[in-house]
């Protein structure tokens, strides 16, 4: 009997102790009756839809307490409506959201991102992921086209909704902008200042300001990472050819050799031995007699400050296996003997 007595009292409405993961909730109480001149308090960072028999009469986004008008009276309105059960059709809906910024909200890539790498040649696929901050800005569309008449409606939610909203501006903008896939994450800050330029007009017909995006990692798909990891093999073989005075083709040849020396008794070796092994060892003899020409120009024009530089050459090649202990120190003894 007192829920009964108390259901015709006015209400005294406010949101208490929300979860910290829902930002839309609707207020109900025994068939939504409210009665005529109760109170409607909305706190800090609180805001509220006041819906008044299935129309929405206001949005109150400042705190504070509000006197709420409807044709309840108490006891007299149930009691006339005997013919409906004694239930008034003067039904209000309350729906209280969260007004403040939501911050953090994680979001990545469902799908790899493929674009055409414009310095390599090669198809990249790549995922991103970051976080992103939003505030409610048109908490009536939001209800009315999204949330409906759940009563309750989540971060995880909203965040799940804005995140998918993502992949196509991120494919469009890595397509047209021509990266290099090693220039990702030196551009990650400008990429995603683009991409909030470009998402600020969509979030905000959802009814929401978009008012950070953030990228905070990238990553490869297996294949793009064996190219990438290939691409970096080559390039050190590259330097390493440099710094010896070989070509690539002559580095490559000569790796070649060392690896089928490592399996003398095979059909690999024996067929590197005989043919890779003859034409390699000659262009070696003319890389070796060019060594030792360019040596003596050097030596005429400056002297003998050359012999360091010759001598250090010669060291790198035997540190890289290239040449034998006893070429070394044949060698050696060589230039040491033109001093």
């Amino acid at each position: 009997m007192f829920g009964s007595i108390k259901n015709q009292l006015r209400s005294v409405i406010e949101w208490k102790n929300p979860s910290t993961d829902v930002i839309f909730e609707k207020w109900s109480s025994s068939q939504d009756e409210i009665k005529n001149a109760s109170k409607l308090i909305v706190g800090p960072g609180q805001g509220c839809l006041f819906i008044y028999e299935g129309k929405v009469q206001a949005v109150y986004t400042t705190e504070g307490m509000v006197e709420l008008t409807t044709a309840n009276i108490p006891f007299w309105t149930t009691i006339t409506k005997f013919m409906q059960a004694f239930e008034s059709e003067h039904k209000v809906g309350i729906y209280f959201f969260r007004r403040h910024q939501l911050t953090d909200l994680g979001w990545g890539t469902t799908s790899v991102i493929k674009y055409d790498d414009p310095k390599y040649k090669f198809p990249v696929g790549l995922r991103a992921f970051g976080n992103f901050s939003v505030q409610i800005t048109q908490a009536e569309w939001f209800v009315q086209n999204i949330t409906g008449v759940k009563d309750q409606y989540t971060a995880s939610e909203l965040r799940q909704l804005l995140a998918s909203r993502f992949l196509q501006p991120l494919t469009d903008y890595l397509a047209n902008a021509k990266y290099s896939y090693a220039e990702i994450d030196s551009h990650r800050t400008d990429i995603a200042q683009t991409l909030k330029t470009n998402l600020d007009a969509d979030f905000s017909k959802l009814g929401f300001s978009l008012l950070d995006f953030r990228i905070e990692g990238t990553s490869f798909d297996d294949e793009t990472a064996k190219r990438i990891n290939r691409i970096a093999d080559m390039s050190a073989e590259s330097l390493a050819a440099q710094a010896t005075g070989l070509s690539y083709a002559q580095f490559q040849q000569l790796e070649a050799l060392k690896e089928a020396a490592k399996n003398p008794g095979g059909s690999a070796g024996m067929g590197m031995g005989v043919g890779v092994g003859l034409g390699f060892g000659q262009q070696m003899v003319g890389a070796m007699a060019g060594l030792n020409n360019n040596s003596a120009n050097a030596n005429s024009a400056a002297g003998g400050d050359d012999v360091a530089v010759r001598l250090k050459k010669l060291k790198e090649l035997l540190d890289q296996n290239l040449i034998s202990n006893e070429e070394f120190e044949t060698k050696r003894k060589e230039i040491l003997s033109k001093i």
